[in-house]
């Protein structure tokens, strides 16, 4: 009997943590396919003009590539692609993981978001991207920044 109320209240919790409906805004599945360059980055034509998208974690970057066993790989190559405002090198630290969300390309049926802080030289205030390794979605500049050169 023990087991069975553990079993139950185990199960509640799990449910619990994960909603049902993702609010997740920017999400599309028939966004085309990344593609990489030569130096390992993506390729990233387009550039924001929603002050939302990648600062707000119901607006993150998308960057589904196909597979979400290369998590890190694929975000550092986003990142890498990026540069301040102004074409400052920028550097970038992953401080935490949040914000769960119902999706079908996780095997527990829930993914993460992945919080990236960033800094380059003359920069008053670091900001912080939220990246989504398991939508799809167009990938953009986000506003404020550029892309790297060369």
């Amino acid at each position: 009997m023990k087991k069975i109320v553990f079993f139950i209240v185990l199960l509640i919790t799990v449910i619990s943590c994960v909603s049902t409906r993702s609010t997740l805004k920017n999400v599309d599945d028939n966004a085309p396919d990344l593609v990489l360059k030569k130096d390992n980055t993506f390729v990233i034509t387009l550039f924001s003009t929603d002050k939302k998208y990648g600062y707000d974690p119901d607006y993150p970057v998308n960057i589904f590539y196909r597979n979400t066993k290369d998590e890190a790989l694929n975000e550092i190559r986003f990142l890498n692609a990026l540069a301040g405002p102004n074409g400052e090198k920028i550097t970038f630290t992953r401080l935490e993981t949040c914000c769960p969300f119902p999706t079908k390309r996780s095997d527990m049926g829930a993914g993460f978001l992945n919080v990236y802080e960033l800094k380059w030289e003359g920069q008053k205030k670091p900001v912080k991207l939220y990246l989504n390794i398991y939508e799809k979605g167009i990938l953009m500049v986000p506003m404020g920044l550029s892309l790297k050169k060369g």
